[in-house]
């Protein structure tokens, strides 16, 4: 009887083991293809690369387990999570750089100006191509191949390559002259968004701020 005890012992020890593991067993919960929600000790194979979770005994959900994505899908995902990141930095930027709309107006109205002020350079600078170019048109009317006359002489070659250089950089400032053109409808736009996602950062602060029941200034 001696050595029964100690060996009752164990059984007894063993059996409440079991019993508490048994006890612990969590919770599946996923749904099917259909939608319909389903709940159990193990999650069917068919259904093991779908969202599930795990509940404890009082049905709150202790682990969550996303559903395997494509490669398609992981990459858009992480896209996603990118610009999610982006836009949680730029408001940061924006409540933390700008203390009133007035500011990022004020920020807007210089960057345009210096816009416009490049927009006027290259404007007055094509206009001076122009001139240039009938110019240098007039002189190339006394040579052939425009100068329709008997015997007149060819073309020089300085002047053929002048004429070639002023059409080249006419070209390259018409291109300069759309890019900003461009970028200052760009800077309107990226201004406007700033300005309309500010006001929205400052009424989300000012609700949090009234329902945690601070004080409010007179």
């Amino acid at each position: 009887m001696r050595n029964a005890t100690p060996f009752l012992a164990v059984v007894l020890t063993s059996v409440c083991l079991a019993s508490a593991a048994f006890a612990e067993k969590p919770t599946y919960k996923w749904t099917d293809e259909k939608g319909v929600v389903h709940y159990g000790d193990s999650v069917p194979a068919e259904y093991s690369q779908r969202e599930q979770s795990i509940l404890n005994k009082q049905g709150v959900v202790t682990q969550k387990q996303q559903a395997e994505m494509s490669p398609a899908e992981a990459a858009d995902f992480a896209a996603q999570q990118k610009q999610e990141a982006m836009r949680r930095q730029h408001d940061m930027f924006l409540v933390s750089t700008y203390p009133s709309v007035k500011e990022i107006e004020n920020v807007r109205d210089t960057r345009v100006e210096q816009i416009n002020g490049q927009v006027s350079a290259t404007e007055t600078y094509i206009a001076s191509l122009n001139s240039r170019l009938e110019g240098l048109k007039q002189r190339a009317m006394l040579f052939t191949p425009y100068n329709p006359k008997p015997g007149a002489r060819r073309m020089p070659d300085d002047l053929a390559e002048e004429m070639v250089r002023v059409l080249s950089e006419q070209r390259t400032q018409h291109t300069a002259l759309e890019k900003r053109r461009s970028e200052l409808q760009t800077v309107m736009e990226q201004f406007d968004g700033d300005i309309r996602r500010f006001k929205e950062l400052r009424t989300s602060a000012a609700a949090r701020l009234n329902n945690s029941g601070a004080p409010k200034k007179q």
